[in-house]
């Protein structure tokens, strides 16, 4: 059972171009996308983010693989689309510790996010087969602060 006080931070969809998806998202969603795509060449994608016009909504973050060896490249060759859910928690461990008490598997353990200011990030996967991120908060911040990350004007 997740801590009461998590809080969703984003959604992310697998998509084959950043750019393209981020005017249908900005489009749907009534969003502002400020057009800086981030390389994270630790899980080889490039990731942007699409935010909502009202303050404390979640984010939407889009997800492209870099190449085709990349660990999302299979889920767009089958279609792509949603990805993960990610909340932001106050207490990484004890949400880590508590997924694998529910029989969530950990299929990364913390580590520092160049999207998120360094901020450590955890993957678990249910037993439904949905992947979860917690991004762990820090110092009230909590959209991401690309700038910390290499950051590009694009990837396409």
């Amino acid at each position: 059972m997740m801590a009461p006080a998590a809080k969703l931070h984003h959604i992310a969809f697998v998509v084959c171009s950043i750019r393209e998806a981020a005017g249908r998202f900005t489009r749907i969603l009534s969003g502002v996308w400020d057009g800086r795509i981030v390389n994270i060449p630790e899980q080889a994608v490039w990731v942007s983010f699409v935010h909502r016009i009202t303050p404390g909504e979640p984010l939407l973050e889009l997800v492209q693989p870099v190449d085709a060896q990349s660990p999302v490249a299979a889920f767009l060759k089958r279609g792509g689309g949603l990805h993960h859910l990610c909340y932001e928690v106050e207490d990484l461990q004890a949400e880590i510790e508590c997924a694998g008490s529910e029989g969530s598997i950990v299929v990364q353990k913390p580590v520092p996010a160049a999207a998120f200011g360094d901020r450590r990030v955890a993957w678990v996967f249910t037993r439904d087969r949905l992947l979860l991120e917690y991004l762990e908060r820090q110092g009230g911040l909590s959209h991401p602060r690309l700038g910390t990350a290499r950051s590009t004007g694009g990837s396409d």
